[in-house]
């Protein structure tokens, strides 16, 4: 794997992710988000953006496998994969970049990573964001 590709760096539960620009629709103001019964630890609920009603997740929540913070974020970053909308709660959303996608290193363990880029930062985990989305819906995928 060498393709470049753009990505937006997003600093979420104090890690720097970059999010693939092709399923980026939009950073926004989150709002007000309704709890809602789920599994999934890091669902804060439902909020409307965008004219419509989709799942936030708290990204830094969803990468340690832990449960939301408390006090929530009011920024976040409204990805599409597959057809599958929802807003991922981050701290910040940093800056686009392009560079070159790289296997992931063997000695790591990333969950959602596609690959790593080489930023000023460091290498920076690139999410896979269809896989992601698949596993939100229950779709089973082949990645």
């Amino acid at each position: 794997m060498s393709e470049r590709t753009g990505f937006l760096l997003v600093r979420a539960g104090g890690r720097l992710v970059g999010l693939p620009l092709e399923h980026l629709v939009a950073v926004a103001a989150i709002g007000e988000v309704h709890p809602v019964p789920s599994p999934e630890l890091a669902m804060r609920g439902v909020a409307r953006l965008r004219s419509e009603t989709m799942p936030v997740l708290h990204l830094g929540a969803l990468l340690a496998g832990t449960r939301c913070p408390a006090e929530a974020g009011d920024t976040g970053v409204v990805v599409e994969a597959d057809g599958f909308r929802l807003c991922l709660e981050v701290d910040e959303a940093d800056v686009v970049s392009r560079a070159t996608v790289m296997p992931l290193p063997a000695d790591t363990s990333l969950p959602w990573a596609r690959g790593v880029a080489r930023t000023a930062d460091g290498l920076v985990p690139l999410l896979d964001l269809p896989a992601l989305g698949a596993r939100l819906a229950g779709k089973e995928t082949d990645s």
